[in-house]
């Protein structure tokens, strides 16, 4: 599924392995795992439009103008804690990439972000910003991690996630219409505290054993 603004990766791994860590039984170890190896398969999607250029190299044989990646390196922009997550698997596909943090928790009485943290690569306004989250739940948080980017600098963004809900599609592309999300699921709605259903539970808790 896509559109100008959402891009739902249905490639059949992604789907396999998505519905490995729903499942309440998969532990911690293996949860970690699939959400690094899922990381990558998104990645893959939310790299496609990259600006390329070309350099000369030397193949065995002869001389080409072979095709690279145009500009600075990629700054990866992980919204603690359960970003580091599919912050693992990204870099894993591009080592070379910058890469910054926003600590943010929410308020689960108001459902509001709380910054906590905030630590970024310079000259954001010349990279492409990828911001990773394994949830986009209510949209509240992720709205705040990209204002304080486009604070910094960054003009090109783009948010990647696992689990999005209808609501924080909707706060997203309200609140940064020109920002695309690309996610492995567009889930079914928010609970009456702000977690997404069918979802798959805390990502964080489930990523490390906590509560």
């Amino acid at each position: 599924m896509m559109s100008e603004h959402l891009t739902v990766v249905k490639h059949p791994l992604v789907q396999h392995k998505l519905s490995l860590m729903r499942d309440k039984a998969t532990p911690s170890s293996l949860f970690r795992q699939l959400l690094r190896e899922i990381s990558q398969l998104l990645a893959y999607e939310i790299t496609s439009e990259l600006p390329m250029t070309t350099k000369k190299v030397e193949t065995p044989l002869v001389e080409m103008d072979a095709p690279v990646l145009e500009g600075r390196k990629l700054a990866l922009i992980s919204i603690l804690r359960a970003g580091n997550g599919l912050l693992d698997g990204v870099l894993e596909l591009i080592p070379e990439a910058r890469v910054g943090f926003v600590g943010l928790y929410r308020d689960e009485e108001t459902l509001q972000p709380v910054q906590y943290y905030y630590k970024v690569p310079a000259h954001l306004d010349e990279r492409v910003v990828i911001a990773v989250d394994p949830m986009l739940a209510t949209g509240n948080s992720s709205a705040a991690a990209i204002d304080l980017l486009k604070a910094s600098g960054a003009k090109n963004i783009r948010f990647l996630c696992l689990l999005a809900a209808p609501e924080g599609v909707a706060r997203m592309k309200e609140a940064h219409p020109d920002v695309p999300i690309v996610t492995a699921s567009l889930d079914e709605r928010l609970n009456d505290i702000g977690y997404i259903l069918p979802g798959l539970g805390d990502a964080g808790d489930r990523m490390y054993g906590t509560k």
